[in-house]
């Protein structure tokens, strides 16, 4: 076994023992309402939208970019280029804004 994917299972072993430790230890329903579950849902608000924006930035960067390479190589082809470059980043794009969406609906819950 390499170390990268060593390393990969050690920290998805980590990140699991992380998340549901505090469901491990839980105290029952009354404790459902407290000021941890609110921090909780916080750190998800904020989690989800960096790795959202992340990865929404990153995937435009790669569409755009091999849309520019396209178009460099074959200057002919930009206007058969341009339509689908904009149609997907017009979807990757509609991901980040469904996770704006989502967090907007959890912090009614804080």
């Amino acid at each position: 076994m390499n170390f990268k994917k060593m390393s990969t299972a050690l920290f998805a072993f980590v990140s699991t023992l992380v998340l549901f430790a505090g469901t491990a230890f839980a105290e029952g329903a009354e404790a459902a309402g407290s000021s941890d579950s609110k921090g909780f849902i916080a750190l998800a608000i904020g989690l989800g939208l960096g790795l959202a924006a992340a990865g929404g930035g990153m995937g435009q960067g790669k569409a755009a970019a091999a849309a520019l390479e396209g178009i460099g190589r074959n200057p002919g082809a930009a206007d058969k280029i341009f339509t689908p470059l904009l149609l997907s980043l017009a979807l990757i794009e509609s991901l980040v804004i469904y996770s704006l969406v989502i967090s907007f609906m959890l912090l009614g819950k804080l």
